[in-house]
């Protein structure tokens, strides 16, 4: 490794969930200093208050994720889980993004960097909470992307699915013979991707490299969707 986020300071969020582990092993090992966050960002003013504890920020990455509420049909779905999808996974999205844009801009640099899913751009049966909130976090990256990238801020997000997480795949399932047919059937790839491989993808969009991508929603599922 290079070293290609050297000083670099990290904002990032749920650092104990999803691809929190993940993205902060890489990112250390590529020289960022991480300030993980393990809070409630639901609570009124808690996602101001982490920008200010986080002080100068270069690079926020926004890992956010909430139950799926998978198997429930749209005309069950009640209010509370529909409410807790946008409560957990957008509102503070924007939030975040509203409280560290004034130092970015000030600064005329900053990567944002989102953990997202491949659910925004394929339809599934009983995820319409999920998939909603998905698609809003990836209508507010593109619209944010072009509105910020002329401070020099670039906005991105990765469209995930079939990444490994023990939560969504643990190991007993991952050993299931129908899984295995599904997964070669459903994935061109044919496996799940690591969580380091994730976690290098968003190393790319937090670094230098990625200068040129603005407002992308960008798929990463081995196939599954393009």
């Amino acid at each position: 490794m290079n070293g290609r986020l050297a000083g670099k300071r990290v904002l990032l969020t749920q650092a104990d969930d999803f691809m929190g582990p993940a993205t902060q092993a890489v990112f250390r090992r590529e020289g960022a200093i991480v300030f993980s966050d393990t809070s409630d960002l639901t609570a009124a003013g808690r996602c101001e208050a982490l920008v200010e504890e986080a002080g100068e920020t270069d690079i926020l990455v926004a890992n956010l994720a909430s139950p799926n509420f998978s198997g429930i049909e749209a005309q069950e779905l009640c209010d509370d889980d529909w409410r807790c999808a946008f409560e957990m996974m957008v509102h503070p999205l924007h939030r975040l993004c509203r409280a560290v844009l004034p130092q970015m801009i000030s600064r005329s640099r900053g990567k944002i960097v989102v953990f997202g899913s491949a659910a925004a751009l394929k339809g599934m049966r009983t995820l319409t909470a999920y998939s909603a909130a998905r698609g809003a976090q990836a209508g507010y990256v593109r619209a944010l992307g072009v509105e910020v990238a002329p401070h020099n801020i670039q906005v991105n997000l990765i469209a995930q699915n079939y990444v490994e997480n023990p939560v969504y795949y643990p190991e007993a399932l991952r050993e299931k013979a129908s899984f295995k047919q599904s997964l070669s059937k459903q994935v061109p790839l044919g496996r799940l991707a690591t969580a380091e491989e994730d976690a290098l993808f968003a190393l790319f969009l937090a670094s230098d490299e990625s200068d040129f991508f603005v407002g992308q929603v960008i798929p990463f599922s081995g196939g599954w969707v393009q």
